[in-house]
């Protein structure tokens, strides 16, 4: 059976990965529970061991999807999920720590990371004291986590601000795909120090997003993947929300084959044209993917037509449905 090679989690310990990494925010536009646990199932045994998630993503409805899809298959994985306090204090991280383990049915997390550090006073947030940084130092001691890292997907500077705070972590995930080696780079400007450090890489949209530049012909979908696959990261998640998405998201990992570093740089050629402004990365340049968590902690308004915007508020609706009687 052809299966996805496993690389180095950084050079801090002997943990090893696949090389594709699954999304956990798509697994929650799953057409149902029974399709996101079957999902869940098929990318085990085509060979992904790490997992994604976020306490945030669907308003916890892909951790709850992500935690009975892994009922009974815990050890095969290695999970990860990501803690929303956006520069509020340890104990919001440690109480959102504990919602993550209930919802995903387990003990600990393989990994607990910052979720996207979008702000420049971001790193000053983390590491003041009785920050989200303690808060992963204290998960760490009560062994509720094995790894700590942080992800963002707005501006490379931000990213080399939060390892200019020196705290010691373990990952760093990022966006990188062709559009990203010419605009706002966190392949050029983040990825070489990571490497360099010995921390693990985790790459993040390898298809921009939602994969407009693949619909609108720019490149395919099998490019796109490859590329990101072939950079040197430890792995590159991507989400999965139908079956079909996940074969040929398998069909591209199992017995992978790195592209040529001309053939990358062909399609960093062919992509930079339209890389400039951003269009295809409009997490960089748009409030499209910042999620409201961390707008509503900084006090800056949301867009109202974004979607985790309209999630978040359709689960304050009043359905005029009377609550419950107590037994």
């Amino acid at each position: 059976m052809s299966s996805i090679p496993l690389r180095p989690f950084g050079n801090k310990s002997s943990e090893k990965v696949s090389a594709l990494g699954f999304g956990g925010h798509h697994l929650g536009d799953a057409q149902d529970e029974k399709e996101a646990v079957r999902i869940v199932a098929e990318a085990i045994d085509g060979g992904i061991t790490f997992f994604d998630n976020c306490w945030e993503y669907h308003r916890g409805k892909s951790e709850v999807w992500m935690g009975h899809g892994l009922s009974g298959k815990r050890d095969k994985v290695f999970l990860m999920s990501k803690v929303c306090t956006h520069g509020r204090d340890k104990h919001l991280a440690m109480q959102m720590l504990e919602e993550s383990l209930n919802r995903l049915q387990t003990d600990h997390l393989d990994l607990w990371q910052i979720h996207g550090v979008s702000f420049y006073n971001d790193p000053d947030l983390f590491i003041r004291p009785n920050g989200a940084a303690e808060a992963l130092e204290q998960a760490k001691q009560q062994g509720k986590v094995r790894f700590v890292g942080f992800t963002g997907h707005k501006d490379p500077r931000i990213h080399l601000k939060m390892l200019a705070t020196g705290f010691p972590f373990d990952s760093v995930q990022m966006p990188l795909n062709p559009f990203d080696a010419s605009f706002l780079s966190f392949q050029n400007m983040v990825l070489p120090e990571l490497n360099k450090r010995g921390i693990a890489a985790l790459g993040m949209k390898p298809i921009s997003g939602h994969g407009e530049a693949v619909q609108k012909g720019v490149l395919t979908a099998e490019e796109a993947l490859r590329y990101a696959m072939s950079l040197p990261v430890t792995t590159t998640i991507t989400g999965m929300e139908r079956l079909d998405v996940l074969q040929q998201n398998l069909k591209v990992a199992q017995d992978f084959q790195p592209m040529s570093e001309h053939a990358m740089r062909e399609l960093e050629s062919r992509c930079k044209p339209q890389a400039g402004d951003g269009r295809f990365e409009l997490y960089k340049v748009s409030l499209k993917f910042d999620n409201p968590e961390a707008r509503l902690a900084h006090q800056f308004p949301l867009d109202m037509q974004q979607a985790e915007v309209k999630e978040m508020l359709k689960a304050t609706e009043n359905t005029g449905k009377p609550f419950p009687k107590k037994q």
